[in-house]
């Protein structure tokens, strides 16, 4: 008995329609049919067809492990046979994010400035005092009187300067707010396999997706035009996973238990906004350039 007549045989006792079994994996139904009838020539790859069949086994209850296994053994192929393309995947350690130094940059850039407008305003108050006539050295009796009574208005006056200065100085040269990475909901999934959209806005140039399990947990990470940058199946123990995609404008992350996954891109957290334990959770992220 081939594969695909195991999976429809399951699928039928579970009390799935192959439509059903579309909405809770995301797989187009066209590659279901396709592969209940044992034909493989025109999905997308061997890989692929893969990880369909171990989404397909997983939901209608079977032994995945041995359902791949008969997939390995068969050594089917497909017509367009190629590897899924992966765009710089590292599976490493998780390095230092480069957020720190954003999220420490604002605050130096105002003691710079802080520094700035105190010396102007030395410098400023310093010349003022070098301008104001020096009664000592006139011999005219009336002279030195005009000179005491002006000399307040003058220094009043400079002070003024002094102050209109250094409000110019905070006004203009204020560094602006919101320049750090975060997440914004526009929009939350309901029911048992929920898709929702959030709003990534970043300054960096590039985009880096990290996934860290820290328990059982399906994991797939698309872009446009059904591009896969990874599909599989990780525990906790597994090495983190990095993933750059800074030439999308968006991206799909389907999970299941998905409570046993962090996702991070920049090295921001995503905090999911659907409630705990729903098993099927889905999310579109657009990317916003600050």
């Amino acid at each position: 008995m081939g594969i695909g007549d195991i999976l429809r045989e399951a699928r039928e006792e579970q009390g799935y329609t192959i439509d059903e079994i579309q909405q809770i994996t995301k797989i187009q139904k066209r590659y279901l049919i396709k592969i209940e009838q044992n034909d493989y020539s025109s999905l997308p790859g061997k890989f692929y067809a893969r990880a369909f069949i171990k989404e397909y086994a997983n939901v209608v209850g079977l032994n995945v492990a041995a359902i791949l296994r008969q997939f390995d053994e068969d050594d089917i192929e497909t017509d367009k046979d190629e590897s899924v393309r992966y765009t710089r995947v590292e599976r490493t350690r998780r390095t230092p994010s480069s957020s720190f130094v954003f999220s420490i940059l604002p605050t130096f850039v105002v003691i710079l400035l802080i520094i700035g407008i105190i010396f102007v305003a030395v410098t400023l108050y310093q010349r003022t005092l070098g301008d104001t006539p020096d009664g000592g050295g006139n011999q005219n009796g009336d002279e030195i009187i005009r000179n005491v009574d002006e000399q307040p208005d003058n220094i009043e006056n400079n002070d003024n300067d002094d102050d209109e200065n250094e409000d110019n100085q905070n006004f203009e040269e204020e560094p602006q707010s919101g320049t750090e990475s975060e997440f914004k909901v526009i929009e939350v999934g309901e029911g048992e396999n929920t898709t929702s959209t959030v709003e990534f806005h970043h300054v960096e140039d590039e985009l880096i997706v990290e996934l860290e399990p820290i328990g059982n947990v399906y994991v797939d990470v698309g872009g446009d035009l059904e591009k896969y940058y990874f599909i599989d199946t990780i525990d906790v123990g597994h090495d983190d996973i990095e993933i750059d995609v800074s030439e999308e404008e968006h991206i799909l992350i389907n999970m299941y238990r998905a409570e046993n996954l962090i996702v991070r891109i920049n090295g921001v957290e995503l905090e999911y906004p659907v409630e705990e334990g729903t098993v099927h959770q889905r999310y579109r992220v657009e990317f916003v350039k600050q």
